[in-house]
């Protein structure tokens, strides 16, 4: 979650930051324009006041020499131009010039100079030039009229470099990025922060979540931090978990009590039928059938009572040698095999898990009883231990007749049987058992169709402990 959450963060305050930074990069270089603008009117209305008072013309190009006041702006002109290398000049209403540096610098017939000059005859000086970015080598035209008796005389135009503009826009967009950078980087870690702390309580809640369905009940959310709207929801969860943990305990002692209770009347009516049985001939098929379900139902009450023994005790996890076990388990069955005419094989290497040995032990009881029980005479059960990555696998397979895709789905349900398995002894209960057995300690069982036929029984056990 913290993957799918922190990038949306990153990209809102990116966006939020360059949504900020695009508008203040642009005032930027309009203020480093309108200053520049500002000092050219200022030089402009300078130099206009110079030429106000100039009555003499020259001809052509030439500078009359006659006219102090011309002569004094030429100069004033030419420094201007000496210092700050930008061209500057004066021009008749009919393009003749009154000063000019450099002095050869004439107006052109089209651009900018152009249209500067022709809207400062106008009396409509162009203060507002267009933005000049710092990847644009434009230069800066500012124009003044100069006016005398209510009238235009002639006009001042300034032809200004922007390099240096361009150059404090450019550093100025560079001090924004580093703190934009700065800025994100500050966000980013604020963000880092903040969904640790959201997600905190979240990680601990679906870690105990999962401790619980892989069948550690008493697990419970520890306090962590957090919204309070999630610490709330860490304390519902703890009280659901324990209503549900008291539940799941009633039951179970109702089901252990129930069977424990129920075997004493049922042993006393088995042993009342057998009585009844004595004054019988010994082959009427009434008092045998009511044997059969007697017996039936106290392997079914012995079943209930080793479930709910299963699902209550603590798992009691080592570290152990699932081969040398798995091989006894199966040696231990071998009699029962050979009197059925069903080979029995098991390839065991040394293989560590961690497990409850006892628990193992008597999940691999219910397994193999369960293939032998449903494999016929001549066929083969085989027994196979391997290692595969993280996890040990003790694979069970029989020679029996399988099950079907809607099978396979139901196959460890209680109480649940084939349709064409009813007329063999068992109550239903073996997988199960098996499975409750298991799940304490991190193991699992799983149902596969085997080839050719048969069913694959596959016990998975954790090589590490707490997996």
């Amino acid at each position: 979650m913290r993957a799918r959450l922190l990038p949306l963060l990153i990209v809102l305050m990116a966006g939020v930051l360059l949504a900020l930074g695009f508008p203040l990069g642009a005032s930027v270089a309009a203020q480093e324009q309108q200053t520049v603008v500002i000092d050219r009117i200022d030089d402009t209305a300078r130099f206009a006041s110079l030429a106000q008072f100039v009555t003499a013309r020259g001809t052509g190009s030439r500078v009359s020499t006659t006219d102090e006041r011309r002569e004094t702006l030429q100069q004033e002109l030419s420094r201007y131009h000496e210092v700050y290398g930008i061209r500057a000049g004066v021009y008749f209403r009919d393009d003749a010039p009154m000063a000019s540096a450099p002095a050869n610098w004439a107006l052109p017939e089209q651009g900018d100079v152009r249209d500067a000059f022709d809207e400062a005859l106008l009396s409509r000086p162009g203060h507002d030039p267009a933005q000049v970015w710092p990847w644009e080598r434009g230069r800066l035209v500012v124009a003044s009229p100069v006016i005398r008796d209510g009238d235009v005389i002639a006009v001042v135009v300034t032809d200004s470099p922007t390099g240096q503009m361009r150059y404090k826009t450019l550093r100025g967009w560079l001090l924004i990025a580093a703190g934009e950078a700065a800025a994100m980087l500050v966000a980013v870690g604020a963000a880092l922060r903040l969904t640790g702390w959201v997600l905190r309580p979240v990680r601990v809640l679906d870690a105990t979540t999962h401790d619980i369905a892989t069948g550690r009940l008493k697990s419970r959310v520890a306090p962590s931090g957090g919204p309070p709207e999630l610490r709330r929801l860490a304390r519902s969860f703890n009280e659901m978990a324990d209503n549900v943990q008291d539940v799941l305990e009633q039951q179970r002692a109702f089901v252990a009590d129930a069977s424990h209770q129920l075997r004493n009347p049922l042993s006393a009516l088995l042993l009342r039928i057998d009585l009844l049985a004595l004054e019988l001939p010994e082959d009427n098929a009434e008092i045998a059938s009511v044997r059969t379900e007697g017996k039936r139902l106290a392997q079914v009450l012995d079943d209930l009572l080793d479930l709910a023994l299963a699902e209550h005790a603590e798992a009691d996890l080592r570290l152990i040698d699932v081969g040398a076990l798995t091989a006894e388990r199966a040696d231990a069955w071998r009699p029962v095999a050979d009197d059925k005419g069903v080979h029995l094989r098991h390839r065991t290497p040394a293989v560590t898990a961690w497990a409850d040995p006892i628990a193992l032990s008597s999940a691999l009881d219910a397994v193999i009883d369960n293939a032998l029980k449903f494999t016929p005479g001549g066929a083969e059960v085989g027994v196979t231990v391997t290692a595969e990555g993280r996890c040990s696998t003790i694979v069970v397979t029989d020679g029996g007749p399988g099950l079907t895709d809607e099978e396979l789905a139901r196959v460890g349900d209680r109480f649940w049987r084939s349709a064409q398995h009813q007329n063999i002894k068992g109550s239903g209960l073996g997988l199960s058992i098996a499975r409750a057995l298991l799940t304490p300690g991190g193991g699992r069982i799983a149902y596969a169709r085997d080839e050719p036929g048969g069913l694959r029984v596959t016990v998975t056990l954790p090589r590490t402990r707490g997996e």
